[in-house]
C-alpha cells in the first residue's frame, strides 16, 4: 500500500446549511426515501461512535473498510484516529451519499467507492489492496435478506487478514447466530446513550 503524508480531513460545503445541517437534511431525506437502507431516522451517536472506536488497535491498523458511511458519522472519527500511512476505503450502495462524501471530505487516506459490501473482496481486488486490517460497518443487517446477510458476512470474513477484525452495530441480538456461524469469535458490548440502544459485536476470524 503507498504510504502517503497525512492531512486533515477538509470538510466544505456549497450549502447555506451549516456542514452538519446539511448532513443531516440529507440523511433524513434519505431515510424517507428509502428506511430499509439506512435502519434509523438519524445517525449514530458520539456515545456509539466512540465504543466502535475504542474497539479498535490504531498502531496496527493500516487498511480500514467502512461499510455503508452514510454521511460521514463514522467516517470523520476514523480518519481523526487513523495513522498517517493508513488508507480508509468506504463502500456506499447508496449514490446520493457517495457524491455527498467524495465532495465533503477530502483526505488523501480516504477512498469512496459507489457498491455493494456483499462485492467487497472484489472491491478490495480492483483497488489493488490487501484484506483488511478492520471492516467496520453500519449496515441495517436485519432489512436484508437472509442470502445476502450470509453473503455479506461470509465475504467479510474472507476480506480481513488473519489478525483482522470486523465491528458492527445492530439493535437486536438477531444477528447473533449469523456472525457465529461466520467467524471463530464473537464479542458483544452494549452502548445505552443511542437512538436506539445499540449492541455493538466485535468479530474476528
Amino acid at each position: 500500500m503507498p504510504v502517503q503524508a497525512a492531512k486533515k480531513s477538509v470538510i466544505k460545503s456549497s450549502s447555506p446549511l451549516s456542514p452538519a445541517l446539511s448532513s443531516m437534511a440529507l440523511f433524513a431525506r434519505n431515510f424517507l426515501k428509502s428506511p430499509a437502507m439506512l435502519g434509523s431516522v438519524v445517525p449514530s451517536s458520539s456515545f456509539l461512535v466512540n465504543d466502535m472506536m475504542n474497539q479498535v488497535d490504531w498502531t496496527r491498523a493500516r487498511l480500514l473498510v467502512e461499510y455503508g458511511p452514510g454521511v460521514g458519522t463514522f467516517t470523520r472519527e476514523i480518519l481523526k484516529r487513523m495513522r498517517p500511512d493508513a488508507l480508509l476505503l468506504a463502500i456506499e450502495l447508496n449514490t446520493d451519499f457517495v457524491e455527498y462524501l467524495g465532495d465533503h471530505i477530502l483526505d488523501p487516506r480516504f477512498r469512496v467507492v459507489h457498491g455493494s459490501a456483499a462485492r467487497v473482496r472484489h472491491i478490495l481486488a480492483e483497488q489493488n489492496l490487501a484484506p483488511a486490517d478492520y471492516i467496520i460497518s453500519g449496515l441495517p443487517y436485519l432489512n436484508m435478506s437472509d442470502s445476502l446477510r450470509r453473503e455479506i458476512l461470509g465475504e467479510s470474513r474472507l476480506a480481513l487478514n488473519a489478525e483482522g477484525s470486523m465491528l458492527l452495530f445492530q439493535y437486536t441480538r438477531t444477528l447473533l447466530p449469523y456472525l457465529e456461524s461466520s467467524f471463530s469469535s464473537v464479542k458483544l458490548n452494549f452502548q445505552l446513550f443511542n437512538i436506539l440502544p445499540a449492541l455493538i459485536f466485535h468479530c474476528t476470524p
